[in-house]
């Protein structure tokens, strides 16, 4: 079989849609005719054909065409600005004038030079120099394309979308095999895929009604027919690049050096401008706005959400890369990953997880050491604030609360971790694991307080379609405090009692807390909760031992249980402070009996991160049940969804937070002269998360070995300044005298 074919003379350029594919009535242009008008706002009657003075200048200056009544020009046009250039197909050619474009030094004459022009579209002043092989591609107004070797589109082409066109089947599907490398959790990308999305898919496998329509919406969303050429958005420059194949280019984007762009698509504007930089290699994704590929990144089945980086080599494949990610020199295989992650390590692996947000993956970490089973179908499931340290090693499958911080070790088996906020130790000394509850807390304020601060300010995204909840007290971490602190009570007792189990080789994901029915638990529960509220006397010496989260038979031991136990309470009560004072505070003369009235209820125990924006699970039901039924039959209407589900969220946010108010008051509505008190104690609180940070960053600054490198103090201020002025530091300082302010406002009312 011939795999180059000769073609007649006159061929190029023409018969780009198949004969079979083009409707009754219409010809091979009829899409593109379409889209000139869209892409470059030209209707056909602004181009003519050339005058013979022009054909003669244009064959004067070494110019080629199989037929020069293909080659249609404005009144706008110089034909010496074209050079050295053969034409091929039908070709239109916008305003090219005596005039020269200039970007980033770089400055070139308007027109085409040196370059191979097959039935392409071109705006308003381009600048296209030195491309051996340009075609089917709509070019927009002040566009530099230099040096290129190749740039065409195929008349299939998807622009990385998980879609068909008409002719094809299946096994040319493009998906996306998050969180597991066997594919049973797949997703079709699509241009303007959010994490939700990929969650919503890939999680909820088992409705089957809501599998079907999510494809259907897919498919639906662009149409099946052949022939839709590729775009370079206006303003846009791409140079010194070798193979660019099906690929929508959005406005203002930049592109140098790459060595292969093919099947995407590449959001860019004026306010958001992506850049793509040397050496990378990009096939079958979506990039969103504002995002950087630079140094030779490789990626492949992928999406990276709004202003997101991915740079110095790193490997991206079958992963979705949330909003505000930066990603350097590792390997991330089979991932969802939610906004804000973070990993910048040339020796860090990623594979088959999720992992919900606000994430830090160091030097060494190793999380795909998957096969440790018949197949390769395990599974990692991280809350938000995953931080695994230098040189950890994983075994899938794993569950993580939010915000654990993993010390550095080789964890040897399976681990299902419910305390938030945590440090987890691999103890190979004493062959146990152990974990420190509410060690972020208690230990580490500063990283904790500035968490949420620092993800918020670098979320400069104009286009916000994925909602993120970004403070690290919310519902979701707020039920896993609630259950945490069940769990420490239910083991103190059994401690207290000389029970306890050792190890958890049984694996239970249920983390229940000990054998017995549940009003054996609840007693025991109860007499936990009294001993680690009580004196510290009662629970001196006591080593509580923790079940069921680890996959062996060693003992797992909880450090500073009563400790982790207080700071749980402090969190809760905090969080409950902070938004019921900012329910009071959002309208005129709101009473406390008012509020208790407004947002008195049942609490809502189970929240879902839905790739960043925290839902009910009720919510989610109904949502699925909405898509699953054809009420939402549309990806447009999925996100209208979301952005209600937001914009209820603050009120359903305060709505838990006095729920979990009335929970420390033991289930009852305080009155008013407690709720003075519990403003007071919350003020407190925050002056504790002052001074913590405070105390947390001096640690640095007293650290002698960190002293050691400096001659002398002078020079150590002089290199990283003195803690007093630390920005964050003072920032905090800043937000305890205005809650000062809002509390007292609030209790004169």
């Amino acid at each position: 079989m011939d795999t180059v074919h000769l073609l007649p003379g006159g061929a190029m350029g023409r018969e780009f849609v198949p004969p079979e594919f083009v409707p009754d009535g219409t010809d091979e242009y009829y899409l593109r005719n379409r889209q000139l008008g869209r892409e470059l706002g030209r209707p056909l009657e602004d181009f003519r054909h050339l005058r013979a003075a022009e054909i003669e200048l244009l064959v004067k200056n070494g110019n080629v065409a199989d037929d020069w009544d293909d080659v249609l020009v404005t009144d706008e046009f110089d034909p010496s600005r074209i050079l050295n250039s053969s034409f091929h197909g039908l070709v239109r050619i916008g305003a090219v004038s005596r005039a020269a474009l200039e970007h980033h030094d770089l400055q070139l004459q308007v027109g085409i030079a040196n370059s191979t022009i097959s039935s392409c579209d071109i705006g308003d002043h381009v600048a296209i120099h030195n491309v051996r092989y340009l075609a089917h591609y709509i070019v927009g107004n002040r566009c530099i394309i230099t040096n290129i070797d190749e740039m065409h589109t195929t008349n299939h082409a998807k622009f990385g979308n998980g879609i068909l066109k008409d002719g094809e089947t299946d096994d040319v599907l493009i998906t996306l095999d998050v969180i597991n490398e066997t594919g049973s959790r797949a997703v079709q990308p699509f241009d303007g895929m959010i994490p939700a999305d990929a969650y919503l898919w890939s999680r909820y496998r088992d409705d089957e009604a809501l599998q079907r329509q999510l494809a259907e919406m897919t498919q639906n969303r662009y149409d099946s027919r052949r022939g839709y050429y590729g775009t370079v958005g206006e303003q846009s420059v791409v140079k010194n690049s070798r193979i660019i194949k099906d690929v929508k280019i959005g406005s203002h984007c930049y592109i140098k050096g790459a060595n292969k762009l093919k099947n995407l698509t590449i959001n860019s504007n004026s306010d958001e401008p992506t850049q793509i930089g040397e050496g990378v290699e990009l096939v079958n994704g979506i990039i969103g706005y504002g995002c950087r590929i630079f140094y030779g990144c490789k990626a492949v089945r992928f999406i990276m959400g709004n202003n997101s980086s991915l740079k110095y080599g790193a490997r991206l494949i079958h992963s979705f890369m949330g909003d505000n990610s930066t990603v350097s020199c590792c390997e991330l295989l089979n991932n969802l990953m939610f906004p804000a992650h973070e990993q910048h390590h040339n020796n860090s692996f990623l594979i088959a997880s999720v992992v919900m947000g606000q994430s830090n993956i160091a030097a060494g970490a190793t999380i795909g050491s998957n096969h440790n089973s018949r197949a390769n179908d395990n599974e990692i499931q991280a809350g938000r604030g995953f931080w695994p340290g230098l040189c950890t090693s994983l075994k899938h499958s794993s569950r993580f609360a939010s915000f654990v911080l993993l010390a550095k070790g080789h964890y040897p088996a399976e681990l299902d971790i419910p305390f938030p906020f945590s440090l987890l130790s691999n103890n190979t000394s004493q062959n146990r694991l152990e974990v420190m509850p509410a060690f972020f807390w208690t230990r580490n304020m500063y990283a904790l307080a500035r968490n949420s601060w620092k993800f918020g300010a670098r979320d400069t995204r104009k286009q916000k379609t994925q909602n993120i909840e970004f403070d690290a007290l919310a519902p979701d971490t707020i039920e896993e405090i609630i259950a945490a602190r069940e769990l420490l009570a239910i083991w103190t007792a059994q401690a207290k009692d000389g029970e306890g189990a050792g190890g958890g080789d049984s694996g239970g994901a249920a983390n229940a807390g000990g054998a017995g029915n549940a009003a054996d638990a609840g007693a025991r529960a109860a007499r936990g909760h009294e001993l680690l509220s009580s004196d510290s006397r009662e629970t001196e010496g006591l080593l509580v031992r923790g079940e069921h989260m680890e996959k062996s038979r060693r003992e797992t031991i909880i450090l500073k249980p009563r400790e982790g136990y207080l700071a749980y309470g402090e969190m809760l009560h905090f969080y409950a402070a902070v938004n019921l004072l900012a329910y009071l505070e959002a309208g005129d003369g709101r009473s406390y009996e008012a509020m208790c009235d407004a947002l008195a209820g049942e609490r809502v125990r189970s929240w879902v991160n839905l790739g960043g924006q925290l839902v009910s699970e009720a919510d989610v039901d109904e949502l699925r049940a909405d898509i699953g039924a054809g009420r939402l039959d549309s990806w447009e209407a999925v996100h209208a969804r979301y952005d209600e589900l937001w914009q209820r969220y603050p009120q359903e946010k305060q709505r838990h937070a006095f729920a979990v108010f009335v929970l420390l008051h033991g289930g009852r509505i305080p009155a008013r002269d407690e709720w003075s008190r519990f403003l007071d104690r919350a003020t407190e609180i925050q002056e504790l998360r002052r001074d913590r940070v405070y105390e947390s960053r001096q640690k640095d600054y007293e650290n002698p070995f960190r002293r050691a490198t400096y001659r002398n103090d002078a020079e150590m201020v002089a290199a990283i300044g003195s803690i007093e002025d630390n920005r964050f530091v003072q920032r905090i300082r800043e937000e305890t005298e205005a809650f000062r302010r809002r509390v007292e406002a609030v209790q004169a009312r």
